[in-house]
């Protein structure tokens, strides 16, 4: 602790425990508290209390108190106990006979500060801290304090019960510690004091007939099997594991889902991993009588385990995939897709109820649905799933949510009139449908996929988020359109691509902004994907889509400009490099045409979205070197530079030093230089005039005039990039850390560089930086350019830009007297800060 603060602690200490002032803010006290563990951390003894006996007569003083500040009594107990956490502070302040009356029956426990919650969380935060050590425990059980933690459990604030119950498992841990020798049954455990005191009670709770009790322990033995993986949690388990059977079947508990989350958390532990003992017959036993709606996480966490017995994975796969085989079933569907499951192993009878009431039908779905799109993004699942029959299931749930399917049986008809219009089911099933684009699917049932798709897309009763869904499941399943038996024929690639087209040119009319949005969206996706197809190419260019794309870039709504503008960059870049001579588009889309537009948008748009996304797109197109020749390339730079450094956007001029980075590789690469920007320059390239050329070329471009501009800006991570990028530029150009310092001192005074580098230390400060000669530096000058590279101190500049802005305020000093200022004001002049 530095000098400062330790004469300025007493003060905030003796404030903080006066009753006549306000109390001080909740911030500054949890930024105290940081304060302190750093503190704890660093000096580990008890001279942290030694040096500062103002922290004992704080804690004194509070305690005298009749009627403490409740959020000022809560911060001393979380004090007192990240103090204590210390071994030798905890026997300090028993020495003082402080901790009984902080945490023990003597302290707030018996006060009517205790109603406070924030006084009870404070306390069980400040009994979590302290235990770091067994003299602490040990002084928790033997004073009492293991009944309050109990009674703590049922608090009616959830935050407290909460906490309460992670505190029982951390007691639970360090009683048992890490080389308990593990028996082989529970009842020759030999359990120590403190922990024997918790495995009872969890066990008379559990064995109890109150509700309330059964879940906090249930919620407790959660916490613990999924935060602890010691061998001894087994051992725990044989104690309790008949009385969890007896919930999974009894229903009066209601805690069936705190069951599947306990057993989830217990089969992803490496102790329950062997098939010896009962817990897999456990879960066995949950899948089997818990509802589908409760079973289902449990049933999707088994099958992502990598160990599990083949029986439980085989039967979390039909708990997963009977409401599909419901779904394929009540459709009444070819005999080849009759069901996803064996009915000699399923008994379908309880999804089917659930799927026939209003109330339930779209929960199970939903769950089911998300489950599966779940298991579909694990690179390596463990179990292999039916993707034709799935495909197939959530196809016929779309055709059931659109009225697309008639279907024949009762069920089919009942589940067809609640999922009617169901956005809800039709989003999941969606996001199930692309999840399945990337699996091995049958190419029998793409023809209908794409029917179906194309029904959605076109449909004007489908929503705008369920047709931003569509869309993504559209584009998902065409970018495997190379690799599908169904494409071979040309003439079928050409119709769906037509029909994909024709729809994709009403919903860029569409009245509704966020369908343009999804809509443009849609198409930038798909050239992404298909550009360099043929079939692809000619149906996009022979559509009225890229007119409607050009016409939307003077959208009323400026998302909308700016996805227009997205999509017209990319379908310029399909041009220039695909079909550069298409007779069907001429030139009215081509590279130059769309940049002239681009460039208009970026100089006059009146929003920023448009705006940063023409560089964006400008970037792309450096980056795929599609803007032309070298001179061309330079050119182009030159103007959007001058365009953007103006810019009033910050996001618009960090996309141009974006640019400007790119710009540089490209050049460096052009003259046979390392790519990396960061890569030094070897003397045999150096000495070569291909050095120099790269910096004449950014010369021209006014590259070193906007990066100094920058250095000033007002936004930090504009400077920031700036000053990554002249880093970088330095590290190639001034291959020599030596140099004649009177020799360089007297060019750079001549070039005015020492009121270059006073103005960048103002930083954003600087007023009127001048980037056209004035002051006498000259910015398209190479060797001044080198001159302020080699002798401005960027490494300074780059320390002071990454540097928080508040890092003076931050200082506990400054924390400190933050704290006096608040608790001198008194109320009637206390002003809400926020």
């Amino acid at each position: 602790m530095s000098r400062e603060c330790a004469m300025l602690l007493p003060r905030v200490c003796a404030a903080l425990a006066d009753p006549r002032q306000p109390g001080s803010d909740d911030t500054c006290l949890e930024k105290m508290l940081d304060w302190f563990r750093e503190l704890a951390a660093g000096e580990p003894t008890v001279k942290l209390l030694q040096d500062n006996p103002c922290l004992t007569e704080f804690f004194t003083s509070m305690l005298a108190l009749p009627e403490p500040n409740p959020s000022v009594l809560a911060f001393t107990l979380r004090l007192a106990g990240t103090i204590a956490a210390l071994e030798g502070c905890f026997q300090h302040l028993q020495q003082q006979k402080l901790l009984a009356r902080l945490f023990g029956e003597d302290g707030p426990l018996n006060s009517i500060v205790w109603e406070d919650a924030s006084v009870r969380s404070g306390w069980v935060e400040g009994v979590q801290s302290m235990l770091q050590h067994q003299p602490a425990l040990h002084f928790m059980c033997n004073g009492g304090g293991l009944d309050v933690i109990f009674t703590l459990q049922g608090d009616p604030s959830l935050f407290v019960a909460s906490a309460a119950s992670r505190l029982l498992v951390h007691m639970l841990t360090l009683s048992v510690g890490p080389e308990m020798t593990v028996p082989l049954n529970a009842k020759d455990c030999s359990w120590p004091p403190c922990a024997q005191m918790i495995i009872k009670h969890i066990e008379d709770s559990l064995q109890s007939s109150s509700a309330s009790h059964i879940k906090q322990s249930l919620k407790l033995l959660t916490i613990l099997f999924g935060s602890c993986q010691a061998p001894w949690t087994k051992v725990l388990w044989l104690g309790i594991a008949k009385q969890v059977e007896f919930f999974l079947t009894e229903d009066s508990v209601q805690a069936q889902h705190m069951l599947a989350d306990l057993l989830l958390n217990m089969a992803r532990s490496p102790v329950f991993h062997d098939a010896e003992g009962n817990f897999w017959a456990s879960v066995t036993s949950a899948l089997e009588h818990l509802t589908p709606v409760q079973a289902g996480p449990l049933a999707v966490g088994i099958l992502r385990l990598r160990q599990c017995p083949q029986d439980v994975r085989i039967q979390a796969l039909t708990v997963l995939l009977q409401p599909m085989d419901c779904i394929l079933r009540a459709a009444s569907q070819p005999l080849e897709y009759a069901g996803l499951l064996d009915e000699s192993v399923s008994d379908p009878s309880a999804v089917e109820s659930l799927l026939s009431s209003k109330s339930s039908c779209a929960n199970l779905l939903c769950q089911t649905l998300a489950h599966l799109e779940e298991l579909l993004s694990v690179t390596c699942l463990p179990v292999d799933l039916p993707y034709a029959s799935l495909l197939h299931s959530v196809l016929t749930i779309l055709q059931f949510c659109n009225g697309l399917l008639i279907p024949a049986s009762p069920l089919g008809s009942k589940i067809s009139q609640i999922l009617i219009g169901c956005f809800r089911v039709q989003r999941s099933a969606l996001d199930a449908l692309a999840a399945l684009s990337d699996r091995k699917c049958c190419d029998t049932v793409i023809g209908s996929l794409f029917d179906i798709l194309l029904a959605y897309l076109e449909s004007p009763n489908t929503s705008p988020t369920v047709l931003k869904k569509s869309f993504q499941a559209t584009s998902k399943w065409l970018a495997h359109l190379p690799g599908m038996s169904f494409f071979k024929n040309q003439g079928q690639t050409e119709k769906t691509l037509q029909d994909v087209f024709l729809v994709l040119q009403k919903r860029l009319c569409s009245p509704c902004w966020e369908v343009r949005d999804s809509s443009l969206e849609f198409l930038t996706n798909l050239i992404e994907c298909l550009r360099d197809q043929d079939e692809f190419r000619q149906s996009l260019l022979s559509s009225e889509v890229p007119k409607l794309t050009e016409n939307l870039l003077e959208d009323p709504e400026s998302y909308v400009r700016a996805s227009a503008v997205t999509a017209m960059g990319h379908l310029a870049f399909v041009t220039y490099f695909f079909a550069p001579e298409s007779p069907v588009t001429g030139n009215q889309y081509n590279k130059e045409n769309t940049m002239a537009k681009l460039q208009e948008i970026l100089s006059t748009d009146p929003e920023g979205f448009p705006r940063r996304a023409v560089m964006s797109i400008f970037t792309m197109w450096l980056e795929e070197s599609c803007t032309g020749q070298l001179e061309e390339t330079e050119q182009f730079v030159s103007r959007v530079i001058q365009t953007a450094e103006h810019d009033l956007d910050w996001e618009v001029k960090l996309g141009c030093l974006e640019l400007v980075q790119v710009f540089c590789i490209h050049m460096f690469c052009q003259f046979g230089l390392p790519e990396c920007p960061y890569a030094p320059v070897s003397p045999a390239v150096s000495s070569s005039n291909h050095q120099d050329e790269p910096l004449r070329t950014f010369c021209r471009t006014n590259l070193f005039s906007f990066l100094f501009r920058s250095l000033c800006d007002c936004d930090k991570p504009v400077g920031q990039k700036a000053c990554d990028i002249l880093l970088a530029l330095k590290s190639h150009f001034c291959r020599s850390s030596v140099i004649d310092s009177q020799g360089s001192g007297d060019l750079s005074a001549e070039h005015s560089i020492p009121w270059l580098q006073r103005t960048l230390r103002q930083g954003s400060l600087a007023q009127n930086f001048p980037t056209d000669g004035g002051n006498g530096v000259d910015f398209q000058d190479p060797e001044s350019m080198m001159l302020a590279l080699r002798t401005i101190d960027l490494e300074e500049l780059h320390d002071a830009l990454n540097k928080c802005s508040d890092h003076v305020e931050k200082s506990p000093q400054s924390l400190l007297e933050d704290i006096l200022a608040t608790v001198a004001t008194t109320e009637e002049n206390e002003a809400d800060c926020y």
